[in-house]
């Protein structure tokens, strides 16, 4: 039988659920037997808790689950790794997505159609956030975020002649012939949940898409949640 944690480890698990606790000590956290298990594949796994070595109560003590479910994993968090421009390959972009949920499952999304880098505007949420992990279902384990100055990196990309693609309401019917110019690849810019891709990012699009409504004439909502419009996107561009 494991030995039963210490207070002050359980103190030191709960700490990690903020941020700058978990860029601190380097590490991050992960709930749920399915999901640890996925995540230990690609990273050192520092603290197993489970029934054995915590009590129920101390379990919810170091959940940010409402419903804790049992197995709490503490992870080394990667070293930071280059994203080579000149990829061959599709590549997301998210330029301020701040809603943990919605990133999760961004994410997952780009797991299941094989886009394996995501570059990340410094104001989008942290990966590492407990609920964005929780929601990615252990595809962190293959799908690689980088945060940097995503103006600066597209305008590389941009002289370089890489198709960059972002969804806007003035964009061109992404089902049309011609509307995408190589589906295999180029960068894919989502925006922002409630402001959309904001405009320095904006001018540096070539290929502006939409997501047409239907039918084309009829009232409807003024947008689509940014996690079902990626995956509406991904899904098109791997047709």
């Amino acid at each position: 039988m494991s030995e039963h944690l210490s207070k002050a480890q359980i103190k030191w698990v709960r700490s990690l659920q903020q941020k700058k606790q978990r860029d601190a000590e380097g590490v991050f956290v992960a709930e749920g037997h399915k999901c640890v298990e996925e995540l230990r594949k690609s990273f050192e796994l520092l603290m197993l808790i489970t029934p054995n070595n915590a009590t129920t109560s101390e379990i919810e003590q170091m959940s940010s689950l409402r419903t804790p479910q049992g197995v709490i994993g503490v992870f080394r968090k990667p070293d930071p790794k280059p994203c080579s421009l000149f990829t061959s390959h599709l590549l997301l972009a998210l330029d301020g997505v701040q809603d943990p949920g919605n990133l999760g499952t961004i994410i997952r999304t780009c797991d299941w159609f094989g886009i394996r880098n995501i570059l990340c505007s410094r104001d989008t949420a942290d990966c590492y956030n407990p609920k964005v992990v929780q929601a990615t279902m252990g595809a962190l384990a293959r799908v690689q975020l980088h945060y940097l100055d995503l103006k600066e990196w597209l305008l590389q990309a941009h002289e370089a002649g890489m198709p960059i693609y972002g969804t806007l309401l003035e964009g061109e019917n992404m089902y049309n012939a011609g509307a995408i110019a190589d589906k295999d690849k180029g960068v894919i810019i989502m925006g922002n949940e409630g402001n959309g891709i904001s405009p320095t990012i904006r001018e540096l699009i070539t290929h502006p898409i939409r997501i047409p409504s239907y039918p084309a004439d009829a009232e409807t909502s003024e947008s689509l949640n940014v996690g079902i419009a990626t995956a509406i996107v991904l899904a098109e561009f791997r047709r």
